[in-house]
């Protein structure tokens, strides 16, 4: 597996979470309990991992979705 991304920003997280699981690409997220553990949501750095074979598709679809973002309004 590699780090597809490291973020405190939960909406994020979720977001890109969303995004990946609809275009099958499964995702994990590390490091949720221990940040809770720790007695603050953003004290630990959430990683986002993907399959090696997944890294470069999930790259590519990540920063198209954030192009976009830019692009409304």
């Amino acid at each position: 597996m590699k780090e597809l991304l490291r973020t405190n920003d939960l909406v994020k997280l979720s977001w890109l979470e969303a995004l990946l699981n609809d275009s099958d690409i499964p995702c994990l997220v590390l490091d949720q309990h221990a940040s809770v553990l720790e007695g603050s949501a953003v004290a630990i750095s959430r990683r986002m991992m993907v399959d090696d074979e997944d890294f470069e598709r999930a790259c590519r679809l990540i920063e198209e979705a954030e192009a976009s973002l830019g692009r409304v309004g």
